[in-house]
């Protein structure tokens, strides 16, 4: 991966993949703090949970002063199937946080798409970088979350972009913990209350999936309360 974040000026842009989640939430205020303007890309791509995150996504825009928000309705990857997150006919299964399995909420190559979209943004408005949430806890279940992932991604971005586009693929967070991004995103003040990150439901959150259970665990990890709304809050929040 190009490590932009000590060769950019500051005022220099950057696209930003914006879910909903905490995660890409932390990842633009880390954008906000090394200097950069973010350019907000947020895709519905038949996710269950696709309003709820589009409001996250579009209130988060508002907090962090986008400089532009750009919304992307794509159907292709609930189309091509395989994830419980876009097939209604797949259960979203409970939380087993020790299964090292994929598990069947993964998306096939969801972010090779998503970065795709996101690095033609950024060629296309002289953006330097496009920052990604994905972290460490990610990488067992999900193969296009390691860091061998962004580093060969960045190698086609090098090769398959205008030779005077110079574009790094940074994903800050791809050696941390799910509870590293928490304190850091309540060192950042990212307003969490406006993130989601629910595979099953929309409000509440469910508490009990995979997605659920990491968060609810790292709030606790950190020592303070997860400030969105749940149905259950198990055994992963005291």
């Amino acid at each position: 991966m190009t490590d932009t974040t000590e060769t950019h000026s500051d005022g220099d842009r950057a696209v930003v993949l914006v879910s909903g989640g905490m995660d890409s939430a932390t990842a633009v205020y880390e954008a906000l703090d090394s200097g950069y303007d973010p350019y907000f890309l947020h895709t519905s791509y038949g996710q269950r949970t696709e309003t709820k995150e589009f409001e996250c996504a579009e209130r988060l825009a508002a907090e962090a002063g986008a400089a532009e928000f750009l919304h992307v309705e794509t159907d292709h990857l609930a189309r091509i199937g395989g994830s419980s997150l876009t097939d209604e006919s797949m259960a979203v299964e409970d939380a087993d946080t020790d299964s090292e399995a994929v598990p069947a909420t993964y998306v096939p190559f969801r972010n090779a798409n998503l970065l795709s979209m996101a690095v033609s943004y950024a060629e296309a408005n002289d953006a330097t970088a496009v920052f990604i949430g994905a972290h460490s806890e990610d990488f067992a279940g999900y193969p296009d979350c390691r860091p061998a992932f962004f580093e060969a991604f960045q190698r086609v971005v090098d090769v398959g972009t205008h030779p005077d586009t110079h574009v790094g693929i940074e994903a800050p967070f791809a050696e941390w913990s799910k509870t590293d991004i928490v304190e850091r995103g309540l060192e950042l003040g990212v307003p969490f209350e406006h993130t989601w990150s629910c595979y099953r439901d929309e409000e509440p959150a469910c508490g009990t999936c995979d997605s659920c259970a990491y968060r609810l665990e790292a709030f606790r990890n950190a020592g303070t309360r997860d400030p969105i709304l749940y149905a259950e809050r198990p055994e992963y929040e005291d």
